[in-house]
């Protein structure tokens, strides 16, 4: 008797490591699983000089964008100010005009997760987002419930266009690459997505109670910026349902209970199949 055997057997390696940059806007520097480095990096001198304000200075990795993902602050207020680190409990907080962030990341069985408080008044509204950028290869593909609600932005602006999940208006969206020249942005009405990428793949999971859920795709296959393009692919879990706080719906941003504050986790995996 001969036993089947699959073809591909998920192994499963140590949970992901993170490291991140609280002297400069708390950025991931690194997302590692596997042996394999999952964010990717541009040479940007402006990044470690930048002040609020400032125009986004993009050097990849993983950028937390709040209030607002574009629109003012570009990319949000988080990112281009120092955070702390807590030594007691080794969590790291920034204070921004209107509110305070704090995050702790913590590594369990295969699998990583990252606590977030957000504290302000009662009612103040926002969108967060993970923001990404993900060292890919042009076979890569995101995985997300088909069916799944999607808001298109074809050009990168405000403009949105209404379509399911992998494909709206002809585009595929799962696939990343390979490059062709275009740019766009889109949100998907998710909780989870997963990159996979030859025999590598990367999960994230978002828990945000009774808060919208979703999550954003900026897939640049060098076409942004005109002048200088370069190919740059964002995958990232969110807090909200559109790019641009100022404008979002009565049902596309998250909002501040009355106990002043919003809580959420994201939960990191990968795997690697043999």
């Amino acid at each position: 008797m001969v036993s089947a055997v699959p073809a591909s057997v998920p192994d499963e390696p140590p949970a992901p490591r993170i490291v991140t940059d609280p002297a400069h806007g708390g950025r991931w520097t690194s997302l590692t699983a596997g042996g394999r480095e999952w964010l990717w990096h541009r040479d940007e001198p402006r990044r470690a000089v930048v002040l609020p304000g400032d125009p986004f200075a993009d050097a990849g990795g993983l950028e937390e964008c709040v209030p607002t993902v574009r629109g003012t602050p570009d990319h949000g207020d988080a990112w281009s100010r120092p955070w702390r680190r807590d030594s007691y409990d080794e969590s790291e907080s920034v204070d921004c005009p209107d509110f305070r962030l704090t995050r702790r990341v913590s590594a369990g069985a295969g699998r990583t997760v990252v606590d977030y408080r957000l504290t302000a008044a009662p009612g103040y509204r926002f969108l967060w987002a993970a923001h990404a950028l993900l060292e890919v290869s042009g076979r890569a593909r995101a995985v997300m419930t088909g069916g799944a609600a999607v808001r298109l932005y074809p050009d990168g602006g405000a403009r949105w266009v209404p379509g399911s999940w992998p494909e709206v208006a002809g585009v595929r969206l799962d696939r990343l690459g390979p490059d062709d020249g275009t740019a766009l942005g889109a949100v998907v009405d998710a909780r989870e997505v997963s990159v996979r990428d030859g025999a590598d793949a990367l999960h994230f999971a978002l828990e945000a109670g009774d808060q919208p859920v979703s999550v954003a795709l900026w897939r640049n296959l060098g076409g942004f910026p005109e002048d200088t393009p370069y190919r740059s692919i964002g995958v990232e879990p969110m807090l909200g349902r559109v790019f641009d706080l100022a404008g979002a719906g009565a049902a596309d941003a998250a909002r501040v209970g009355p106990s002043g504050e919003v809580r959420w986790r994201l939960t990191v995996t990968a795997t690697r199949h043999r």
